[in-house]
Formats: structure tokens, C-alpha cells, sequence
């Protein structure tokens, strides 16, 4: 199966061959400087002939700008290459770093595939390629000066064997330091962006010190390792440069010698050292640019095996909007990038018009469970159905729209109040949001904000309170009538009112003919369900109305009522 990558560089092929023609009037412009010489020498110095000086230098000089034009359009046309593969490839890019985590373990800062994209568009944009193309030329330039003389072409011959084997200890010692690179940059990252997520702990807690301590050993690690990545392409890289200039030397001492002995003539001299030094010129320039080559070719084989193991979603074909049902079949899960199972066989059925509440306790598999039924995560066994058509039969966009979740961390995005609760549609229906508004109960909250629902609210929702934040993602939820809203936890951050809007917008949700999930510590959360399922060490314990199954749990001697419905989970049937 041909990878995505492969399909958009396939994509550009006809940009790629253009280089290649350019690529190769240059080459040949570029005898210009040696067959100019060779004239001056053996034709225009014997002669005396001004008027022919003159003709070669005019012929020389717009070749030379012509050779110039076409090389900056080779540049250009690189540069856009660049950019046409990171606009194929970015939003699918996007798409994989957004699911990654629910795949997989989070490792590093999450961004390197972003990176990773850079890193490529970056070498196609420098000057790396032009040297890749360039390469295939060297045979040419050498056959020129085999063609001056024998003994020429074999000092050039071993002078490029030799600027070769630079290039592959080059690569060979070079991989590993700059994978050691990227690696300490992603943990550096890491550490930078969870310190700035959690400013308000580290200050309350004079952690800031110790993380900052952290982080310094971090940034050590990284610093040292590019440090001794450029130290080993930088040392190669002038190593190159006086081999070649040696070279160049060697070649007018061979020539000298040959024109002593009348084998050759001045012109060769100077024709050949200047073919010899264009001949190795892209081997120097490639050993140059070698840390650029090694990184984008490290993120093209990253990128490949990511897109490879988050292939896009298929459209699927369209199904009706579900409107009767929601099934849970012998459901088991495993945490992303994990082999430990957290929720065993779970099983059960809701009709619409029903509310079920989850309870038990901490580290039940209540938060992993409703993760599975919204789609998050995919189940390790087992089936979630929504009118009998099990999750990954929906089109992932349609399902979405039939779906409301308002999960335990909530996180709301940089942009209007209004924009977040239409889950940023690009024309949503003004009546839409606001009906999401007001079946949360945070209308008038919203009306009282400075600019309505045109508040700019900030990265995460900084510029708002938990309890705001919750009751905005509550009306995000409830965009769009969704059939399916689950709710992790929704009251954690709520005064008396926001429990009461909740309420009312749970019964709501029933009463429309939808089916509401909530996950819940406190009975007050319990008010607008009918059913509940207790979750015990990741297996159902029980499921049924909801004051049998709570009254039968509450009949022992009681804790206190903030934990009650937590405990329910610890105590035997």
C-alpha cells in the first residue's frame, strides 16, 4: 500500500522534473568559467586579439546571468515544493497529533510530528536539495577532465572518492546524535509547557524552583547534544572544505606538470582546476547542509510510521439520526499504549428518554468507561451501539454531531464564548447557540460577560472560573439536541445554581427523547437520572433503577454525604 507521503511527493513529481531540467541547463552553464578560461589562454593570449576578448567576456557575462536567473527559479521552485507538501500534509498531520493520545502513551511534548513536517519543508526550502541534484553531475565534470588528460581525471577521481567517504562517516556518525537531539529538545518542551499549564501550583507551592531545576538539566542535555552534533558536521564540513581546495591545488600541480612536459596546454590548467572544484562542490555543499539532511529524513520515516498508524477515519456511509437506543456489549478497555485492563465485560441498555448515572469509586473505571462510549477510546473487546449500529460504523463527523460530552478536565479553546459552544462551526445558526445556552442554564451568565457571547476567552478559558468554563462546555454539550450527552463529573466546580441548571438540562435531554450519562460523586448530580450502574475494580456491580440501586447501597450505615455514592463502589453487595 503506498504510504500517504509517497501519494504527495508523487503529487509534485512534475515540479521535481522541472528542477531536474533546470538543474541540468545549469550544469552545463557552469562550463562556462572553464571553457572560458581555455579560450583566454590558448586562443586570445597568442593572438593578441583584444576584439575576441571582448566577445568572450560578453558571452561569458550572460551566460553567467542567465546561469544565476535559473538557479534562484530552482531555489523558488524548491521553496514551493515545501510548501505544497506541508499544505497536503498539515491537516492530516493535525488530525494524527489530536488522536495520537488516544492511541498511545503520551512521549515527549506531543509536537514532533508538527516539527518533524518543518524539518522537511525547511530542507526542501535550503539549499540542501540543490546539492542532491546536483550530485548526478559529478560523473560528467570528472569524464571533462578525463578527457583533459588521463592523469587529471584520476587525481579528481581520488579526490571525490575521498570527499565520499567524508559524506558516509558524516551520515553514519551523525543519526544518532541528532535523533539524542530531538529527543532532549521533546523532553525539554515537555517540561516547559507543564510548568507554564500549571503556573498557579508551581508559584503556590514554591515548586517553581525545583521544576526550573529540572528543566536546566533538560535544557543541558539538549544543548550538549547539538553541541556535539554540530561539532562533528562542523569539523567534517571544513575538513571537506580544505580537502577540496587542496584538491584544486593538486590538480594545477598536475597540470603544471603535464604542461612542462608539453602534454597539455595552460588552459587546461586552470579549465580543469575549476571543473574539478565544480565537480566536488556538491559533495561539500551536502556535508554542509548533512544536519538538515539527516533531520528531515529521520521526520519523513517518523511521519510515515504515524500516518501509517493513524490511517484517516473513512467517510463511511450516512445513517439515520439515532433517536431509540444506546447498547454497551461485554465492553473491555485498555488505557491507550497500555496492556492493563480497566474495565471488564460491562454490559447494558438504554432506551431514549432514559438518564443513567454512574457511581463508584475512585479508580472504578467510571471515567474510562464513558471514554469508550463517546468514541475516545476504542474498546480492547466488546461493542457500543447507538441504534444498533455499533460506533465505528458512523462517520466520525456525523457521530460527532450526535454526541455531547463534557469530560472530568474541562478545557475550552482560544476564541468566542460563542465559538466554543459551536464547537467552532464556521456558520453556526445564532438560535443554535443560544438554545444550547439557555438548556444549560448559562444565558444570562453569558449576557452578563463584556461582550456577550463575543467574549474573547482566552487560551484553555483562562479568562474565566471553573464554574464558568464547566457551564460553557455544559452548553458545547448540548449544541445541537445531540441524542447521546455524557457528562463526567459536571458539577465539580458548580455553585447551588449551576447544580440546578444542570439538573434542568439533564431532564431536558430525557425529555426531547435523548439518552443523558452523567458521572457523578454526590446524590444532588442524581436528581434528573432514573437508572444507575455502580462501578466496582472496573466491572459492573449492579444496574437498575435508580432507588432500588442506591437505596439497597444506602440501607448500610452511611459516611458522609459528600461520599456516600463514592464508597458505594467498596462495599459488598
Amino acid at each position: 500500500m503506498k504510504s500517504e507521503l509517497a501519494a504527495a511527493l508523487k503529487a509534485c513529481r512534475t515540479a521535481f522534473l522541472g528542477v531536474g531540467l533546470i538543474t541540468f541547463v545549469i550544469n552545463i552553464l557552469y562550463l562556462t568559467g572553464s571553457l572560458f578560461m581555455l579560450e583566454v589562454y590558448d586562443r586570445v593570449i597568442p593572438s593578441r586579439s583584444v576584439a575576441t576578448l571582448v566577445g568572450l567576456c560578453v558571452l561569458a557575462l550572460m551566460l553567467y546571468a542567465f546561469q544565476g536567473v535559473l538557479d534562484v527559479i530552482r531555489g523558488r521552485v524548491l521553496g514551493r515544493i515545501g510548501v505544497a507538501l506541508d499544505e497536503q500534509l498539515s491537516g492530516r498531520i493535525y488530525g494524527a497529533i489530536v488522536r495520537l493520545p488516544l492511541r498511545a502513551r503520551a512521549a515527549g511534548d506531543g509536537l514532533q510530528p508538527a516539527r518533524d513536517l518543518d524539518h522537511v519543508r525547511g530542507f526542501l526550502s535550503g539549499l540542501g536539495p540543490t546539492a542532491l541534484f546536483d550530485l548526478p553531475w559529478i560523473p560528467f565534470y570528472l569524464a571533462l577532465c578525463f578527457l583533459f588528460h588521463p592523469l587529471i581525471g584520476a587525481t579528481a577521481l581520488i579526490g571525490g572518492l575521498a570527499l565520499a567517504a567524508v559524506a558516509f562517516i558524516t551520515d553514519r556518525l551523525t543519526g544518532a546524535l541528532v535523533m539524542d537531539t530531538v529527543a532532549g529538545l521533546a523532553g525539554r518542551n515537555a517540561l516547559t509547557e507543564a510548568g507554564r499549564r500549571n503556573a498557579e501550583v508551581l508559584q503556590a507551592m514554591a515548586m517553581g524552583g525545583r521544576l526550573q531545576a529540572m528543566w536546566g538539566e533538560a535544557n543541558r542535555r539538549y544543548v550538549r547534544s547539538q553541541q556535539r552534533a554540530n561539532d562533528v558536521i562542523g569539523g567534517f564540513g571544513a575538513a571537506s572544505k580544505v580537502f577540496r581546495v587542496a584538491l584544486q591545488s593538486a590538480v594545477l600541480a598536475v597540470g603544471a606538470y603535464l604542461v612542462i612536459n608539453q602534454q597539455a596546454t595552460a588552459g587546461i590548467i586552470i579549465a580543469s582546476s575549476i571543473l574539478t572544484a565544480r565537480a566536488l562542490a556538491p559533495v561539500e555543499l551536502a556535508i554542509a547542509h548533512w544536519k538538515g539532511f539527516v533531520q528531515a529524513r529521520q521526520g519523513w520515516r517518523r511521519l510515515r510510521e504515524l500516518l501509517a498508524r493513524l490511517p484517516e477515519p473513512s467517510a463511511g456511509m450516512a445513517l439515520p439520526k439515532p433517536h431509540q437506543s444506546l447498547v454497551v456489549e461485554a465492553l473491555s478497555l485498555m488505557p491507550p499504549g497500555e496492556r492493563r485492563v480497566v474495565v471488564q465485560e460491562v454490559s447494558f441498555a438504554l432506551k431514549a428518554g432514559q438518564g443513567l448515572g454512574i457511581v463508584g469509586a475512585s479508580g472504578s473505571g467510571k471515567t474510562s468507561l464513558v471514554r469508550a462510549i463517546v468514541g475516545a477510546w476504542a474498546p480492547a473487546r466488546g461493542l457500543v451501539r447507538l441504534d444498533g449500529a455499533a460506533l465505528e460504523q458512523w462517520p466520525h463527523e456525523d457521530r460527532g454531531g450526535h454526541v455531547g460530552y463534557l469530560p472530568q478536565d474541562v478545557e475550552l479553546f482560544q476564541g468566542t464564548v460563542a465559538q466554543n459552544i459551536a464547537r467552532f462551526h464556521e456558520k453556526p445558526a445564532p438560535a443554535d447557540i443560544i438554545a444550547a445556552a439557555q438548556a444549560a442554564g448559562v444565558h444570562d451568565l453569558i449576557l452578563r460577560f463584556p461582550e456577550g457571547y463575543e467574549t474573547q476567552i482566552g487560551e484553555g478559558g483562562a479568562s474565566l472560573s471553573a464554574g464558568q468554563r464547566q457551564r460553557v462546555a455544559l452548553a458545547r454539550a448540548l449544541y445541537g439536541d445531540p441524542f447521546l450527552v455524557v457528562l463526567d463529573e459536571p458539577s465539580s466546580n458548580l455553585d447551588g445554581e449551576g447544580e440546578q441548571a444542570l439538573n434542568r438540562a439533564i431532564l431536558g435531554v430525557r425529555a426531547r427523547g435523548g439518552i443523558a450519562i452523567v458521572v457523578a460523586h454526590r446524590a444532588a448530580t442524581l436528581a434528573g437520572v432514573d437508572v444507575v450502574l455502580v462501578m466496582q475494580e472496573g466491572r459492573l456491580r449492579s444496574f437498575g433503577p435508580k432507588d432500588e440501586v442506591l437505596g439497597a447501597a444506602l440501607a448500610r450505615p452511611p459516611g458522609p454525604p459528600a461520599v456516600t455514592l463514592a464508597a458505594v463502589g467498596e462495599r459488598p453487595a
